[in-house]
């Protein structure tokens, strides 16, 4: 099948990382594909993806993209036909009647989107336009098909090309690699109390830390700052501030419980790449994930979501402990593959007791491993996606 692609390298534009090259692009050129990628710097447009912050900038970009983006394909498909146009946009990216007239050449199209359990909003206009949705939120399905879209079920995964063991010594006990933000602090701080060892790295980190004012002015400068310097822009430096002001407001609404969290500097690292990361799961015996989207564990509508990291671990051959969902049980065994926790007094338990049991947990690594490895592979999840389509 030739395929035409279009992504960014990564969801999050702030970081250096191929994630979703690595785990998108790779494994449709794997099974055999002919893959045309999308030549276009698709990074401001990705730095600018909330019409909250950035309206200007996506009006006059969107129409840009969509030019460019129009003119490839056509120049792919005369040269070629194109049988599927692949995505991962959200509206920000494109404008709808261009995935009209995609296709209007007979080619099939398909977004790819891994937000809607708490950004559904940010899709909700191209969705309907494209002849398929690849949607990982089960209970999002219904609500895709109130905007007139056709969603296909299909669930996040690993390319075991990427996320792979490696041969390392079990330096920490345990380890959460990702950012700060929602309810993750102040289980950090919970653990630590206990008395457990749990080391993390990743972005945002550094506010919770001893001494450090969570949101404190200077800090929030500090990381648009660093932000606008990234899109070395007068506009993109404007939107950044426009950015930090929203954040300074919104500060006061964050519970006492998390404005309060403080944890020591010495169990605080810093973003990781992605081999790092991936490396890292094979540095600590115990690698731990969360499943509550953003904020939404402040609120009466709590969101749980499967994510990358649950298959991303196991993968990697990693000891893998995660918030249980009941989703969590369509693709694993739960505490024979991975295990799971309710409650962070459970949680602490359990990680006591797998630390103390070097045998129990070895035999759910490699579980977990084994089952990822058969079963949960993005060149699995796009055959079973392409056959519902009906290009296989």
């Amino acid at each position: 099948m030739r395929i035409f692609y279009a992504s960014d390298t990564t969801p999050n534009p702030v970081f250096q990382s191929n994630l979703w090259r690595n785990n998108l692009y790779l494994p449709l050129v794997d099974l055999g594909h002919e893959v045309v990628e999308f030549d276009y710097d698709l990074r401001p447009t990705f730095s600018n993806l909330d019409p909250a912050y950035s309206k200007n900038f996506i009006e006059s970009n969107r129409p840009i993209v969509s030019k460019e983006l129009l003119a490839q394909i056509k120049k792919a498909h005369y040269k070629k036909p194109i049988d599927l146009f692949f995505s991962y946009f959200y509206d920000s990216c494109v404008l709808p009647e261009t995935i009209d007239e995609i296709r209007s050449m007979g080619i099939k199209t398909v977004n790819w989107y891994c937000n809607g359990s708490y950004q559904l909003h940010m899709v909700s206009e191209i969705s309907p336009h494209y002849d398929f949705c690849l949607v990982p939120e089960k209970f999002r399905l219904k609500d895709y098909l109130a905007l007139g879209a056709n969603p296909i079920y299909s669930q996040e995964a690993a390319n075991p090309a990427i996320y792979k063991p490696y041969d390392l010594p079990a330096e920490f006990d345990v380890a959460f690699v990702g950012q700060a933000y929602g309810d993750r602090p102040a289980y950090i701080k919970y653990l630590l109390d206990a008395g457990i060892d749990i080391r993390v790295w990743g972005y945002g980190w550094q506010n919770y830390t001893e001494g450090f004012a969570k949101f404190s002015k200077p800090s929030v400068w500090r990381r648009y700052r660093d932000i606008a310097r990234r899109l070395l822009t007068i506009e993109g430096q404007k939107r950044a501030i426009s950015k930090l002001t929203q954040d300074v407001k919104n500060s006061s609404k964050l519970t006492a419980m998390e404005t309060n969290i403080s944890l020591p500097q010495r169990v605080v690292g810093e973003v990781l790449s992605d081999i790092d990361m991936i490396r890292m799961y094979s540095r600590s015996k115990i690698n731990l994930g969360f499943s509550s989207c953003g904020n939404t564990h402040a609120s009466e509508d709590r969101i749980l979501q499967i994510r990358l990291r649950d298959f991303e671990v196991p993968m990697s051959g990693g000891f893998y402990m995660v918030e249980y969902m009941e989703e969590l049980e369509e693709f694993f065994l739960i505490d024979r593959e991975i295990v799971c926790y309710r409650n962070a007094e459970e949680l602490a338990d359990k990680i006591k007791f797998y630390l103390a049991n070097d045998r129990a947990r070895e035999q759910i690594r490699l579980a977990g491993y084994q089952r990822c490895i058969k079963d949960h592979t993005w060149h699995k999840r796009f055959k079973n996606a392409f056959k519902v389509m009906g290009l296989e």
